[in-house]
């Protein structure tokens, strides 16, 4: 079915009701790189049985971190195979540190949808409030589809971070395991790009691929733990653009401008000559 922007756009998703738990959230936490070493009690600290400290990322896996099954693009007025579909950005602000177990609702809606002629990109927003009716997160995603344009849609803008002109204040290496992607999808993102070598390859990639928001919640977890020391409060809003491919087992190198409010981020593959992982990443800290 070609896409419908008339129908797509301002379209409200069924709403979706959850609960979490300490484990839940230990075993995110795992799963983006947290408690490699079992002697750093700082890392322990993500894992700790009844009350762990919680990265805002771990919004983005919250409402479906029990799915066992792979996801569906199909929406009022949008319809695409699975196939065709690479996550493109995603921002996430916490309203106020993220407890380490609760329930909660979130509301999804489609706010645009953009023709990129050769591609298509959705983008969706979504606002997750807990039981007492007051918001926890606020995130806000895009999806790029290849072969999906050319539907008569606008174009859209996109916007881009501006880097210092300088050196970086801060340099990060960030290992990922060559089952990296298996641990991940235990949180709740079964789609066989990241798991089935077949699938993979249909898709265009050699070999199962890194999910996006698992290099985007592995270098929030780095910058946190290394620029902020590890406080997780202090994180307010998290953004980033995916610029390309991680397979597991790649290191990321990442580079970090601190601007007071803001820690400009850029990620890429050094396994692969640099090659751009995320681009346009901006973390805003209270300090």
């Amino acid at each position: 079915m070609p896409i419908d922007p008339s129908v797509a756009v301002g379209a409200e998703l069924p709403e979706v009701s959850f609960e979490w738990s300490a484990s839940d959230v230990a075993l995110y936490h795992l799963a983006v790189g947290a408690a490699a070493d079992p002697m750093d009690l700082a890392g322990l600290a993500y894992v700790d049985d009844v009350s762990p400290k919680v990265l805002p990322t771990f919004a983005t896996v919250a409402a479906s971190f029990h799915a066992t099954e792979a996801p569906k693009i199909s929406f009022p007025g949008i319809d695409i195979d699975l196939a065709k579909v690479v996550h493109g950005s995603q921002q996430v602000t916490a309203h106020r540190p993220l407890p380490a177990s609760g329930n909660a609702t979130t509301r999804t809606r489609i706010v645009e949808v953009q023709d990129k002629g050769s591609a298509a990109v959705v983008i969706q927003e979504s606002v997750t409030i807990d039981d007492a009716g007051e918001p926890l997160w606020t995130a806000r995603s895009s999806i790029f589809a290849k072969g999906e344009g050319g539907f008569g849609g606008e174009r859209g803008s996109s916007s881009k971070v501006s880097y210092p002109d300088r050196a970086p204040d801060h340099r990060l290496s960030v290992p990922t395991l060559p089952n990296q992607a298996l641990l991940y999808r235990l949180c709740g993102d079964r789609n066989p790009l990241h798991s089935n070598p077949e699938f993979a390859a249909a898709a265009g990639f050699p070999r199962p691929i890194l999910h996006g928001l698992c290099t985007y919640g592995l270098v929030c977890r780095a910058v946190t733990d290394s620029v902020l020391d590890g406080d997780v409060t202090a994180v307010q809003a998290y953004s980033a653009g995916f610029a390309g491919v991680v397979f597991p087992g790649e290191t990321l190198d990442v580079a970090v401008w601190d601007e007071g409010d803001d820690l400009l981020v850029t990620a890429s593959v050094a396994d692969r000559d640099g090659a751009a992982a995320l681009g346009n990443v901006v973390l805003s800290v209270a300090r």
